[in-house]
């Protein structure tokens, strides 16, 4: 029988039970098999009548004396009553409003009954048990017993029974792991895994299931991962070869010196450029660990090697700061850096200024090779665009680049070959779950913080000290310091027709964001438009007060930022648009309204926008929850600085779902492995490295197979 096969296959299964596990999302026997309990409960603990004691939760074999249904006088409900013996002792059990029961139950039967036992004024009794003839082979009762999640009208029996049916009717099954990984990793095979998956005999035999099947699923994403790889692999890339004087003269005149994590990542980089194949690489690390600079280092080789170079960013206030940066840290040099983005084109050749020119002219001398490094938005991808020899693709912030739009840079590069890519992000994730999400990519991370930088103090703030740090924040005016006041909404309206009011929430672009933030609650919420009005007007109305959110239009928001850079602006309200890339080195405290309202990774990236210049730097966190979990939260985050630690505490606080929601939205629907499985996860990316396709076809039809159903999913 193949696993492919319709449930109706299974003898005992007929059209009206096939259409209800249907609704439940099972329609073949190997969504029957993988439809995992979500968890187990123990009756395998058969306990004599005479040793029971209160509050047991436990199996009793009995012989039923009587059963009858009788009416509650006071609810008119049916209650079923029986009265059990195991040699000399009875003991009372009941069920409330289930007078089939008895229909199923006779007097004589010799049954197992799991539950909870009570003691009261008329005797011992149990209550609701879960009942199962002891004439068969238990698998309800008297055992490690599966609990699924049920709908469409199927009963908890009725699925145990059914996968029990399909257990038995499908023999042994083939396995598409390869028996080397199997011993090497010692790992059971597939059809004892699913048998004890369900319905293990004891709990060591459930933890060998587990192990195997989460194997499976994650050993699948890494094949998947590999498989990319490899498709990588077969279109050539420009060699960039490593040029150790002009690299040393680009290092040695930056104005700082390279922390030892920044020089081992450089080195990484650059030998990656040196193959024929696209590298496709990610450089992960803490806000202020210096990424650019690494990915800097990696464009000049690329540059001197005559290569082109462009960088993405999400947004254009990002990709404004990219250009500010690489200019800068080319301005010695010949190579003309441009800027495009939706809202225009600009270019800065070596010691000038820059210069706004026609997106037109932009793209003729894009392709004329006179504009060899572009910074850019998506806007890079559409149009008539092309690119001359584009050797590296540098990615910022968006995670999964995806396979798509490398084939769109592909085709807008002038020769054949596929530029090396090399992605970036500064949101924190630990090396076990990093290994998961990008599985296809080679990574290496940043995370010790340049000589010099000082850790941002951070506070959490009561209410009653408000005006207290208000006269800090103006202090810090006075030395000629910046401000940032982070709020979770944009502003909140009244609905017309004098309704109850509304709320208007920020775009989260990089699935970091509020937490439980919704309905009525967003009321009480601070808003960006209405703290302005109160900070310019009430608390700091001598002072320049601007503000910024996701709704106003590109160059509303570029001319903010750049008055905010000349500060001008002294103090500046805003939702999460600043959360990556901006820098103010400048800015010194940073103010978050309502802070239980952010994940601590998206707290730590707005922590990241102050403490980049030599001053003491500050983050103030407000928070009126009194919550355990959200005062404990807050706590740890004062009291640590270091990204990564703060990411595994969420991690484990709050789940990967949460944490990383959209960051993950390649990942296939994982059943029972978590990428808190750190184990398995560094087993299923070794084995997958390491594994021959050709050798294995059939295991490469498998992978195929589950990726079609996983998106019919």
């Amino acid at each position: 029988m193949n696993i492919f096969h319709s449930v109706i296959k299974i003898n005992g299964i007929g059209d009206t039970l096939s259409k209800k596990l249907k609704k439940m999302g099972i329609e073949t026997i190997r969504d029957l098999l993988y439809y995992f309990p979500f968890r187990h409960e123990d009756w395998s603990r058969v306990k004599p009548i005479a040793e029971l004691q209160d509050g047991d939760n436990v199996t009793v074999c009995g012989r039923i004396e009587v059963i009858a249904n009788k009416r509650s006088f006071r609810t008119k409900k049916t209650i079923t009553e029986a009265v059990i013996s195991e040699n000399d002792e009875r003991m009372k059990v009941v069920w409330f409003n289930q007078p089939f029961i008895i229909k199923n139950l006779h007097a004589g039967d010799e049954v197992f009954f799991s539950g909870k036992v009570t003691f009261d004024y008329v005797g011992m009794k149990m209550a609701s048990p879960v009942y199962e003839k002891a004439n068969r082979g238990a698998i309800h009762t008297a055992r490690i017993v599966p609990i699924y999640p049920l709908t469409a009208g199927i009963t908890a029996k009725q699925i145990r029974h059914i996968i029990e049916l399909a257990l038995s009717q499908v023999g042994e099954l083939p396995d598409w792991v390869p028996e080397y990984i199997l011993d090497k990793y010692d790992l059971v095979s597939i059809t004892g895994a699913l048998r004890d998956i369900h319905f293990p005999e004891n709990f060591t035999e459930l933890g060998v299931a587990e192990k195997r099947l989460k194997f499976e699923e994650l050993f699948l994403l890494q094949l998947r991962a590999e498989k990319l790889r490899l498709a990588l692999r077969e279109t050539p890339a420009p060699i960039i070869k490593f040029q150790e004087e002009e690299t040393r003269d680009f290092v040695q005149r930056l104005s700082f010196t390279l922390t030892k994590k920044q020089k081992i990542s450089a080195w990484e980089i650059l030998r990656d450029l040196e193959k024929n194949t696209p590298m496709n690489r990610l450089l992960m690390g803490d806000v202020g660990s210096g990424k650019t600079v690494v990915a800097a280092i990696a464009a000049h080789s690329a540059l001197v090697n005559g290569c082109s170079v462009a960088v993405m960013a999400p947004t254009e206030i990002l990709a404004e700061q990219h250009f500010e940066s690489f200019a800068r840290l080319f301005s010695h040099t010949d190579f003309v850096v441009g800027i495009l983005t939706n809202t225009g084109a600009r270019i800065l050749s070596a010691g000038g200024e820059a210069e706004k020119i026609s997106k037109k002219k932009f793209t003729e001398q894009l392709q004329a090779g006179e504009i060899q490094f572009v910074v850019g938005t998506h806007a890079l991808l559409f149009g008539d665009l092309r690119f001359s020899r584009l050797g590296l693709a540098v990615v910022d912030e968006q995670h999964r680049f995806g396979v798509e739009q490398r084939k769109k840079l592909r085709d807008l590069n002038s020769d054949s070959f596929m530029p090396h890519f090399l992605s970036m992000t500064a949101t924190p994730i630990p090396r076990s779950l990093a290994l998961t999400i990008y599985g296809d990519l080679d990574i290496s991370i940043l995370d010790e913080m340049p000589q010099g930088r000082k850790p941002v103090m951070t506070k959490v703030v009561e209410e009653s000290a408000r005006s207290r740090a208000y006269d800090f924040i103006r202090t810090e005016v006075k030395k000629g310091r910046q401000i940032f006041v982070i709020c979770p909404l944009v502003e909140v309206v009244e609905k017309t027709g004098g309704d109850e009011e509304m709320s208007i929430k920020e775009d989260d672009k990089f699935g970091l964001g509020l937490m439980g933030v919704s309905g009525g609650d967003d009321l009480e919420r601070k808003s960006v438009m209405a703290e302005y009005e109160k900070l310019s007007k009430e608390i700091f109305s001598d002072l320049k007060v601007g503000f910024l959110h996701g709704r106003l239009k590109g160059v509303e928001k570029q001319a903010v930022m750049d008055s905010f850079a000349r500060n001008e602006i002294k103090i500046l309200v805003s939702t999460s648009v600043v959360e990556v890339g901006v820098d103010i080195p400048n800015a010194t405290v940073m103010v978050i309204e309502d802070a239980e309202r952010f994940g601590l990774a998206q707290l730590h990236q707005f922590r990241g926008r102050v403490g980049r210049g030599a001053d003491s730097s500050y983050c103030l966190l407000f928070s009126k929850s009194r919550a355990e979990s959200a005062v404990r939260r807050l706590r740890f985050f004062s009291e640590n600085t270091n990204g990564f630690r703060v990411a595994e505490y969420d991690l484990a606080e709050r789940g990967p779902g949460e944490v990383y929601g959209r960051v993950q939205s390649g990942l296939m629907n994982l059943r029972l492995a978590s990428l808190l499985d750190t184990e398995i996860i560094r087993m299923a990316r070794s084995a997958a490295r390491d594994f021959d396709f050709e050798k294995y076809p059939a295991v490469a039809t498998h992978v195929s197979e589950t990726e079609t159903i996983d998106h019919l999913e």
